[in-house]
C-alpha cells in the first residue's frame, strides 16, 4: 500500500517508487522494475540510454529537473546502492515491455546496474565453451582456422573477450612469437548481432596494449577476408618472408592468407 502511518497515527501518502525501492532493498531483490511513460531514459537528442551506473545518474536527474523520469532514475540509483543488482526502467505504454526487458539479452528499456553489463577482459578456462560457440560458425565458413577444444583450453590465456550479460560476443588472441619481438593477432571474431558497435576496435586496442606490455615491437595478422579493416587501422601489407622464422615455417600456403603488420 502507498499509505504509511507514524507512531502517533498520522497517515502519509507515500510515493509508489519509494515503496518499491525500499521493498526491493529489504527483500534483497535481484531486480527492481520501474514503469514510466517513456521507454527508458532518453538523452538530450531523444535517443534511448541503454545502460547506466549509479554514479552517472545525478547528472541526468539534474538535467531532467522535476520530470517524473528523474524520480524513477533516483529510485533506481537508491536501489542499486542498497544492494539490488539491477534496476530496469521501462514503459507502461509499450505492449510486452516487461517481457522484452527481462527475457531478451539487450532489453528494450534502460538498465541501471551495479556491475558492468558488458565488459572487456581476459579469458579464463570457464570461457572455453562460449569461445567455441562464437568461433565455430566462422571456422565452418573457412574464415578462421579450426581450433579444437583441447587447443582452446591450452591457449585460452592468449584470448581477450567481450562478455555481455554472460554471453561472449567477441574475442581476439595474442600469440607472442618465440625468439623475436613480434606478436600475432589471431582469431578476431564478433558475434554477427553485435557488429558495427566498435567492439573489434576495443579488442584491437586491448591486444596492442598487451603486446606493448610484453615488449613486442610489431604486431602482424594473417587474414583471408578482412584486409580492408586492418588497413584502415594502421596495418601495412607485408609478406611471409617478413615473418619470424618460427611463424613463417607454419604458414599455410593453401589458405593464401594475406599478411599485414603494424609497428607498435
Amino acid at each position: 500500500s502507498p499509505l504509511g502511518y507514524s507512531p502517533t497515527g498520522e497517515i502519509f501518502n507515500l510515493a509508489c517508487e519509494d515503496v518499491a525501492t525500499r521493498a526491493a532493498i529489504d527483500l534483497q531483490a535481484d531486480k527492481l522494475v520501474l514503469y514510466g511513460a517513456e521507454c527508458g531514459l532518453l538523452d538530450e537528442a531523444g535517443n534511448l540510454v541503454r545502460e547506466l551506473r549509479p554514479p552517472q545518474i545525478p547528472a541526468h536527474v539534474e538535467r531532467l529537473g522535476s520530470d517524473y523520469q528523474a524520480e524513477l532514475l533516483d529510485a533506481a540509483a537508491q536501489a542499486c546502492r542498497g544492494g539490488v543488482r539491477r534496476s530496469h526502467l521501462v514503459s507502461y505504454a509499450d505492449d510486452g515491455a516487461l517481457l522484452n526487458e527481462l527475457f531478451t539479452r539487450d532489453g528494450g528499456g534502460t538498465l541501471v546496474a551495479q556491475e558492468q553489463f558488458e565488459q572487456l577482459r581476459e579469458a579464463t578456462i570457464e570461457d572455453v565453451g562460449g569461445l567455441i560457440d562464437l568461433i565455430t560458425p566462422l571456422e565452418e565458413q573457412g574464415i578462421l582456422v579450426r581450433r579444437s577444444r583441447e587447443v582452446l583450453e591450452r591457449e585460452v590465456e592468449q584470448f581477450s573477450i567481450v562478455e555481455r550479460d554472460g554471453l561472449i560476443i567477441a574475442c581476439a588472441a595474442l600469440y607472442p612469437i618465440p625468439d623475436s619481438d613480434w606478436g600475432e593477432l589471431a582469431c578476431l571474431a564478433v558475434n554477427p548481432e553485435y557488429r558495427h558497435g566498435g567492439r573489434g576496435d576495443e579488442l584491437l586496442e586491448r591486444i596492442e596494449a598487451r603486446a606493448r606490455q610484453l615488449g613486442l615491437k610489431t604486431l602482424f595478422v594473417l587474414t583471408t577476408r578482412t584486409a580492408h579493416w586492418f588497413r584502415e587501422r594502421g596495418f601495412q601489407p607485408s609478406g611471409v618472408e617478413r615473418l619470424p622464422a618460427a611463424r613463417a615455417s607454419l604458414y599455410n600456403f593453401q589458405r593464401q592468407s594475406k599478411v599485414f603488420e603494424k609497428a607498435l
